[in-house]
């Protein structure tokens, strides 16, 4: 299971980290992308 997420300079990105909780979890960015 995937519990957290950390990116680091990708794309228009220069640090986020995200943590996950049970059930449905949705990512969308500024692009319209995910």
């Amino acid at each position: 299971m995937l519990v957290s997420l950390h990116v680091k300079n990708f794309a228009i990105i220069d640090e986020v980290e995200v943590y996950f909780k049970d059930h449905l979890n949705i990512l969308t960015g500024e692009t319209g992308a995910g």
